[in-house]
């Protein structure tokens, strides 16, 4: 940042808005002496009050740091970049998830097979392997709930019949057929049932 270019901008906003020092500095509640530190480029303002000054000068915060004005197709190529990077963060954080989910899944899986596995053929007594056998399935029955509701929040599913990407919700997902992560459901859309494909993006 060139708080030179910074402080000159400040100024040159407050003049337009008719607005001295001492006034601005009154209105935001600090002293003018912070003020013309701006202006001279030897300090900033804190984040605390940045958002009021520039709702002041009717500036945004992206044109302040920037130290000018910034043009409408400036602004809306900063806008789609910023949802560019929102949508990529979105689809990866789902693409986290859901490998949580798989790992968890194959996890529990496991266990649940080698506990089983021992009450069935170690010798033991009747209610110690009804016992094993209750602690093997316990932990997936806990963590169903709790893997459906990532699949049914990361991503969206994917209608066959009209192509239509949505977010249903937890009843539908938990309620619905499944193989794998493909569950028979109800669009929201066209309102047709079909098999729907779980997809990361809106663009797969």
């Amino acid at each position: 940042m060139d708080q030179i270019k910074i402080g000159k901008f400040i100024a040159e906003r407050r003049k337009a808005e008719n607005l001295t020092q001492n006034r601005l500095a009154e209105i935001l509640g600090v002293t003018d002496r912070a003020v013309s530190k701006w202006e001279n480029g030897r300090s900033m303002p804190d984040s605390s009050i940045m958002l009021e000054l520039c709702q002041i000068l009717k500036i945004s915060v992206t044109e302040l740091l920037k130290g000018e004005k910034i043009s409408m197709k400036e602004r809306d190529e900063k806008l789609e970049q910023t949802l560019l990077e929102t949508i990529k963060q979105k689809e990866d954080a789902d693409k986290r998830l859901l490998t949580i989910e798989i790992v968890l899944g194959v996890t529990l899986v496991c266990i649940m097979l080698a506990v089983c596995m021992i009450a069935a053929y170690a010798q033991i007594e009747d209610w110690l392997r009804i016992t094993l056998i209750i602690i093997a399935i316990a932990p997936i029955l806990i963590a169903t709930p709790f893997m459906i509701k990532i699949e049914q929040t990361a991503g969206y599913y994917h209608c066959e019949k009209c192509g239509h990407k949505y977010v249903p919700k937890y009843k539908s997902v938990f309620m619905a057929m499944h193989m794998g992560r493909t569950r028979y459901m109800k669009c929201p859309k066209c309102e047709k049932r079909s098999w729907q494909k779980k997809v990361v993006s809106k663009e797969d």
